[in-house]
């Protein structure tokens, strides 16, 4: 699984998806039925980048040259781990592997032909669930995000 890049608990620990995205993205692997000790977890962007708030530190999003300079790490992962399954977590991760005309909105869930693994999909990244306006539409989106990792799980 591949995200966007890693945030502030994420730097902090210096390990991917340990913060509050985190732990969402454990309870709907659990909840499709994926075994999260047998997920390798990565970021497109290997680095924060962040603008300082009082004392707390902001998420950025990553240009395309920052995706770019951090592609041949992520590549050279993807050689070693060589993955059945490849799922790109959120918009910035599917562009930067699969081209800047990807869209989540469009293509979403659907298994796309890529030399990049036997079964490459896109999903959002768990992070856009806890930004949803209210319970009820992080409910639906957390449906619908265990229901794109079940089309995971099927093709595991």
């Amino acid at each position: 699984m591949v995200g966007e890049q890693p945030g502030d608990k994420e730097d902090l620990s210096g390990r991917p998806f340990v913060g509050p995205a985190g732990k969402l993205l454990d309870r709907a692997l659990d909840d499709a039925g994926i075994d999260r000790d047998k997920v390798y977890v990565t970021n497109v962007v290997k680095h924060f980048k962040w603008r300082p708030r009082g004392k707390r530190r902001i998420h950025q999003k990553p240009n395309w040259s920052e995706m770019t300079a951090c592609r041949p790490w992520l590549d050279a992962e993807l050689t070693v781990i060589q993955p059945r399954v490849l799922v790109c977590l959120g918009a910035t991760a599917a562009q930067a592997l699969l081209g800047r005309d990807f869209r989540i909105t469009r293509q979403r869930g659907v298994p796309i032909d890529s030399p990049l693994a036997p079964n490459v999909l896109a999903t959002v990244h768990p992070s856009s669930i806890l930004r949803a306006g209210d319970d009820e539409a992080r409910r639906e989106q957390m449906d619908e995000f265990v229901a794109d990792l079940r089309t995971v799980a099927g093709l595991i």
